[in-house]
Parts: C-alpha cells; sequence; structure tokens
C-alpha cells in the first residue's frame, strides 16, 4: 500500500525541496549528510531507485497516478527493490502544478531522492572491471547540460564509469539528470 497524501496547496514545509528550495540548498539541506536531489520523470526516478538512492518523498499528477505508480513499482519488483512503504507521495491536481515554477510535469511524477556519499577513487575503481575499464573522466564541465549530454553518450557506449572532478558542475543537478 502507498503512503498517499492528496493536497489542496502547495503550504506544507514537508513540500519544500519541490517548492522553495534551489539545487544548492538540495545539496546542503541535511548536513552534515548528504544532502537530496530531484529525480524528474518516472524513467529517471527509476534508474535512481535502481542504483540504490532511496525517496524521501514524491510528487504526483493526480491524473498521471494510477500509472506512475504502477511503473514504478514493477521496476522496484523487476530489479528486488525494496518498494515505496510509507515513503509520502503527494498528488496535486493540474491546477497546483502550474504553480511550481520551472517543472514540465507532463512526464509525470518527481522525487526527492537522498544524496549518498560519493565514494573515494581508490574505492570506485575497485567497482571496475579487471581487465580494460572504460573510464570518461570529467573535467571542468560547468554547464550541467553537458553533464547530462555526457552521462547519456556514456552509457549508450558502455563506458563501464564516470569520474566527475569537483570543479564540475553536480551531476544530479535536475538540468543535468
Amino acid at each position: 500500500m502507498h503512503n498517499l497524501i492528496f493536497l489542496t496547496d502547495l503550504a506544507r514545509p514537508d513540500l519544500d525541496p519541490y517548492v522553495r528550495l534551489n539545487e544548492a540548498q538540495l545539496f546542503h539541506a541535511l548536513e552534515p549528510q548528504p544532502g537530496l536531489f530531484i529525480a524528474e520523470s518516472p524513467k529517471v526516478i527509476e534508474r535512481a531507485l535502481r542504483a540504490g538512492y532511496q525517496p524521501a518523498s514524491l510528487l504526483v499528477e493526480e491524473k498521471a497516478l494510477d500509472r506512475d505508480l504502477a511503473d514504478l513499482d514493477h521496476e522496484m519488483a523487476a530489479n528486488q527493490t525494496s518498494g515505496l512503504g510509507q515513503t509520502p507521495i503527494y498528488v496535486v491536481g493540474s491546477e497546483l502544478l502550474s504553480q511550481l515554477s520551472g517543472y514540465n510535469l507532463l512526464r509525470g511524477a518527481l522525487a526527492a531522492m537522498y544524496r549518498v556519499k560519493r565514494p573515494d577513487l581508490a574505492s570506485f575503481l575497485a567497482t571496475m572491471p579487471k581487465e580494460h575499464p572504460r573510464i570518461a573522466v570529467l573535467e571542468r564541465v560547468v554547464n550541467p547540460t553537458n553533464i547530462g549530454a555526457i552521462f547519456r553518450s556514456a552509457a549508450a557506449l558502455g563506458i563501464d564509469g564516470v569520474i566527475v572532478t569537483s570543479d564540475s558542475a553536480d551531476p544530479f543537478y535536475r538540468r543535468a539528470s
């Protein structure tokens, strides 16, 4: 069963990740722990869940609720990922979504996801294939759109991993994902 919360306004403080926090504030939201990021669209949410990220909450348009939850539940079952359980799922109507500037929810849903601590370089390299790993290194790539394009290209080319230097844009920014 899902923890559905039907909303008539966006005033709740637990909606801050969707309504009032920018990406830098999301990044620092839970310090000293890693912060949050927004996964936009069921496809991106599915990939984040598959990669082991846990949702803090979801925001779903009412008319897409059944389809999006069925897709997410199916994906989690197929990948033996834990379900949404008691994760708050905020359900809003189309008129309320129009108040969220910058979000085009034609693709269905948003999820506030917990970040995880990035592995150090040695730990990351230990996960790579022993022979001939293919690794992309992004150094000083400051445009999040370019980060996203490079990650999608790396996935299409079967690259084993991507290293992003600290002077590059955050790969979890909305424009990157």
